[in-house]
């Protein structure tokens, strides 16, 4: 008969586990702590100084934050950064859950086609910029020289206030639909068929198996691209930098460049951590508001 093991003998080989458990999460700990956790309270503590960089830091406790609140152009560039969220989320998201429904099927060579769409999510956001806006130059680019061969002018697509950001936004579109398209396909093949083919004895239209059955299904997946994409278009700085730094006058000036503009142009580190803080707030709210809309409204699993 088995005896089972000494007390202190099992406790020290829990603790040889765990031991080995956090070694094992050592280096991604560290990455959390260095590059998450670390930033975000250097910010918040600096958010409550007076500094200007080569200056000794001042403690001014709230009034970064009374400034902040009477600041009009703050303001104005979450308004901008807002609208250039509700043009990017939707649009990413429709395209990129259409393209995962054209790919998702077996034809030859479509493993080439979605390496395709893919590929502009790998280029760096600069080389990108640079590149669109020589297309949307109205004298010479080749969006405009495509609407000539039809007899069509066409505008000054990043000197216009009312063109200039969704112009920006499209760019952000197709670089990032092709990305998403890859957890849309993921979601879709982990449908089981014979939910399809359920459907289809049913006599259910393609469009109704869609709504009723793998969009719901897909919820997860969609939880997930959603929020991603929210705290990616707040983030938006790379491309607006390059194509129109912020304007036409302050059209595209999200908060992202106002903060560069007080961190590196005004050399105010204290007030650009102020409204850092606020950034990471509203996309907080935004996420968690996400979190807990599909909380009720998602199915994880489907047996098959």
């Amino acid at each position: 008969m088995l005896r089972p093991a000494p007390r202190g003998r099992r406790q020290r080989g829990r603790a040889r586990e765990a031991a080995a458990g956090y070694a094992l999460l050592a280096p991604s700990l560290v990455g959390v702590l260095g590059f998450l956790l670390a930033p975000v309270v250097i910010v918040l503590v600096l958010s409550l100084f007076d500094w200007k960089l080569l200056a000794t830091p001042e403690f001014v406790g709230l009034a970064n934050y009374q400034k902040l609140f009477a600041d009009s152009d703050v303001w104005h560039s979450l308004l901008v950064t807002l609208y250039y969220v509700a043009i990017c989320v939707p649009g990413t998201t429709i395209l990129s859950l259409l393209l995962a429904l054209l790919v998702d099927r077996k034809l030859r060579g479509m493993k080439y086609f979605r390496a395709l769409l893919v590929i502009p999510w790998m280029a760096t956001p600069v080389a990108l910029g640079l590149v669109w806006s020589w297309i949307f130059d109205p004298g010479r680019g080749a969006l405009n020289q495509f609407l000539g061969v039809f007899g069509i002018d066409g505008p000054a697509w990043l000197s216009s206030p009312v063109l200039a950001m969704p112009s920006v936004a499209a760019v952000h579109i197709w670089q990032f639909a092709g990305y998403n398209m890859l957890f849309f396909l993921a979601g879709l093949q982990n449908i089981p068929a014979s939910l399809r083919e359920a459907s289809s004895l049913d006599g259910a239209s393609p469009v109704a198996h869609f709504f009723t059955i793998t969009l719901p299904l897909l919820r997860p997946t969609m939880l997930f691209v959603l929020i991603t994409n929210v705290i990616g278009s707040f983030q938006a700085f790379d491309t607006i930098f390059v194509m129109t730094e912020g304007g036409p006058g302050d059209s595209t000036e999200v908060t992202t460049y106002l903060i560069y503009e007080e961190a590196f142009k005004k050399f105010d580190f204290g007030y650009a951590s102020t409204i850092s803080v606020l950034l990471f707030a509203v996309v907080l709210v935004a996420t968690i508001t996400q979190f807990v809309y599909f909380e009720r409204r998602t199915t994880y699993e489907v047996s098959g």
